[in-house]
């Protein structure tokens, strides 16, 4: 794939997404942290579900940390492995104020120091809060890059930096949620919706079902 047709991929994207961006529901970016370390192994539908709950009780490191991490069990118990998400939320919220008065940092070193966030969930809060032209490599995107033949990769890490090497600057702020979104919807795991895909005829995947 060359860069005129990846150019052409995220045109396209941005024609039909203009404005994209997380389905996590969230106000700040301590909401958003919280959210997205909850999400691993979890549906943003189930996330949000989960802090629609938590959030009205507890919203901030200090708050968090007064419920104690049996009364956050409480109220994530319907995330996949709650225990040691809380434990982790536990031990990040109390890093925040000991190291970072509350505030959720926006370095990327920083990020990475705080209990159960790793470089996907700094990639995260650092694109959607702060507005780092990052890229989130999940399992969606993952797929998606390498089945397209946008940036082919044998792990997580080497097809972020193909990503960022290859997509055009003037993307690199949306194309997370782009590429996630065209994931979640429409370049299934196990049965794409080629037939309805907007880059279908851009696409190199040899199995294409259109159907």
């Amino acid at each position: 794939m060359n860069r005129q047709i990846r150019r052409t991929i995220f045109e396209r994207l941005r024609a039909h997404n203009p404005e994209p961006t997380t389905e996590l529901v969230y106000d700040t970016p301590f909401e958003l942290l919280i959210a997205v370390i909850l999400s691993a192994q979890a549906t943003d539908k189930g996330v949000n579900k989960a802090t629609a709950r938590l959030f009205p009780l507890a919203n901030t490191p200090q708050a968090i940390l007064d419920l104690g991490v049996e009364g956050l069990k409480e109220q994530i118990r319907t995330i996949g492995l709650y225990n040691s998400k809380a434990g982790n939320i536990i031990k990040t919220c109390e890093q925040l104020i000991r190291v970072h008065q509350g505030e959720v940092p926006r370095e990327r070193k920083a990020l990475e120091a705080l209990p159960g966030v790793g470089r996907k969930t700094a990639n995260v809060v650092l694109n959607t809060v702060f507005r780092e032209p990052t890229m989130a490599v999940d399992t969606h995107i993952f797929r998606v890059a390498n089945r397209t033949g946008i940036a082919r990769g044998k792990n997580v890490l080497e097809v972020e930096r193909k990503l960022l090497r290859y997509i055009d600057r003037e993307f690199l702020l949306d194309a997370h949620h782009w590429l996630i979104l065209l994931g979640r919807y429409t370049c299934l795991a196990r049965k794409p919706r080629c037939g309805s895909c907007i880059i279908e005829d851009l696409c190199e995947y040899k199995e294409k079902r259109l159907d």
